[in-house]
């Protein structure tokens, strides 16, 4: 793979110098700046290799780097390995943003070049202002992939789906005068829809294009008077073309509408509170999502004990309890299930060379989901297969008690996410210890599994937090070349009172699933937490005992000091 990586970078300097340029960009981005996106517009991993879902590529006449975040650090490092790429730690004090970067390596008058329908006009201005400091030009025009990845997958024409009302809660009708009100209130005429998930939301349509995400390639062009979805003819059958004739909304090819919208985007925080059909469907997705996972951990211990079994065949395992459950539609994102030391790289994904056999000790994290018609799945569960370390055991405790602490928090109605997030790190800090990535994101309806805009994490974002939203709970910690323990729920923020200084917000947890209790150290539990852990398990028997068997409840009954 790195030599085919070298080769694909001497093909695009040469494009390069064809073409006047002096170096090139490539974001993790598509047009629509989606988190994850279709293959055809994965052009920074086919350019360096690098598959996570965030970073920035970028290539010199002379010089090749790549940008990442703390998630991917390891996994990076590892895939870079033989290539041209250098890795840049996105987010430490020593590492240069990418104009600091270019700045230093280019002449007056050299010019950058990027594609533009991949960036936003914002970010656009941004580094044309920063590369403009010092004479370095900045030309939009350009996809080198278009002519150099020959066997570039084509964008995708999945047929798109209708979300039942039963499901969606809220008609597609109700859901575009709700828009149109708030741009009547920001005195904006039109808003152009760029984002994916917005719009299968918007319109209460589904579908296939991007992998584990239900959504499908489009604009929508939203005014007073009109709804008009660009989107290829071919994704669009008989009933769902009828369905949009009901609902008032045009047809016209997929192309991005020539103008930009000027409004702030009323759609995100609209999404993000969920509606009681909603929440009734996570409700039911979480029961079922609880079933399979009970019954693969009643499978896993054995299997591992009897031998044999891998990080990728308990992944095919765990995928099929899944897709026995009603309503199963696929995985909401690739299986993290990382073994022993491949637990430390927070993004892993086992591949047949990395699969590690699973042994009877050490620590498995696995962090998986699953796409459910009524709902979306996001946990994760670290498991002791035998005997473990001190070491493990006591990050294994204190990432528990700070998941604990986060879940038993009540904090005032439209605070950030960020005013939280210490509670969750208080006890590992206190051995100074600490990890890179957030700690809390929201989760999708039958739409992505990352869901904006709020977030809990320690770096500030203003995003307010309010009743009805979803949101992971899910400390972490990390130790190359050793372990990782994850523990994660997904939790709804409920409402809890208001008292004379406002109204106050808890969280409940959605997931329904054991939490294993064999690496805690009970000397360092308080009572408050083992309460808690106590009432956790209880809510768990008692919503999933009803489809389990005898044998599979057992499972459902830890005992605690």
């Amino acid at each position: 793979m790195a030599s085919n990586i070298v080769k694909r970078v001497e093909s695009l300097r040469e494009y390069l110098r064809r073409n006047g340029l002096c170096a090139f960009i490539f974001p993790s981005t598509d047009p629509h700046q989606g988190e994850y996106v279709p293959e055809h517009w994965q052009t920074r991993k086919w350019i360096s290799g690098f598959d996570g879902s965030a970073g920035t590529a970028v290539v010199t006449l002379s010089d090749a780097a790549l940008w990442t975040d703390s998630r991917y650090f390891i996994a990076a490092e590892q895939q870079l390995e033989g290539t041209t790429f250098t890795l840049m730690k996105d987010g430490l004090p020593e590492t240069p943003a990418i104009p600091e970067w270019l700045c230093q390596r280019l002449n007056e008058n050299d010019i950058v070049g990027i594609d533009g329908e991949v960036f936003t006009a914002t970010e656009i201005e941004e580094l044309r202002s920063a590369l403009g400091k010092v004479g370095i030009l900045l030309r939009t025009d350009l996809d080198p992939a278009e002519e150099l990845w020959t066997d570039r997958p084509p964008i995708p024409k999945n047929k798109v789906e209708i979300q039942p009302l039963e499901f969606a809660g809220e008609s597609a009708e109700s859901k575009i005068e709700r828009v149109r009100q708030a741009l009547r209130e920001q005195q904006a005429e039109y808003l152009v829809i760029s984002q994916l998930d917005e719009i299968a939301w918007l319109l209460n349509m589904r579908g296939s294009d991007v992998h584990c995400n239900p959504v499908f390639v489009s604009y929508v062009l939203l005014t007073q008077d009109d709804v008009t979805l660009f989107i290829d003819s071919e994704k669009l059958d008989d009933s769902v073309n009828n369905y949009l004739k009901n609902i008032g909304v045009n047809v016209l090819p997929y192309d991005k509408p020539s103008f930009e919208s000027k409004a702030l985007d009323p759609i995100p925080a609209m999404k993000s509170i969920k509606n009681h059909a909603e929440i009734e469907g996570f409700r039911r997705a979480m029961i079922r999502d609880g079933v399979a996972m009970v019954k693969f951990l009643r499978w896993l211990k054995p299997a591992v004990e009897a031998g044999k079994e891998t990080e990728l065949s308990i992944d095919r395992k765990l995928t099929a309890l899944r897709a026995e459950q009603n309503l199963y539609r696929g995985l909401s994102f690739d299986t993290i299930a990382a073994y022993g030391p491949h637990g430390a790289i927070v993004h892993y994904e086992a591949t047949p060379e990395s699969d590690a056999v699973l042994e009877p000790k050490g620590l498995l994290l696995l962090d998986s989901g699953a796409q459910y018609q009524d709902g979306t799945t996001d946990i994760t569960r670290t498991i002791a297969l035998g005997p473990l370390t001190d070491e493990e055991r006591l990050d294994y405790t204190l990432v528990l008690k700070g998941h604990i602490r986060l879940a038993l928090t009540k904090f005032p109605d439209g605070i950030s996410g960020t005013q939280i997030d210490a509670l969750a790190r208080y006890a590992m800090w206190q051995h100074g210890i600490n990890y890179g990535h957030g700690t809390g994101h929201g989760v999708g309806s039958y739409l992505c599994v990352h869901e904006g805009p709020h977030q809990i994490r320690h770096t500030w974002k203003p995003a307010p937090l309010h009743a009805g939203m979803t949101v992971t709970n899910e400390p972490g910690i990390y130790r190359q070349g050793k372990h990782g323990v994850r523990i994660e729920n997904t939790m709804l923020i409920v409402e809890d009172g208001e008292t004379e200084f406002g109204r106050f917000l808890r969280l409940e947890p959605l997931t329904l699933c054991p939490i294993d209790l064999t690496p805690v150290i009970w000397d360092m539990m308080t009572p408050e937490e083992i309460t808690y852990l106590n009432t956790y398990h209880k809510k768990v028997y008692d919503e999933l005992s009803p489809y389990l068997t005898e044998e599979e409840k057992e499972s459902l009954s830890p005992t605690l000091p």
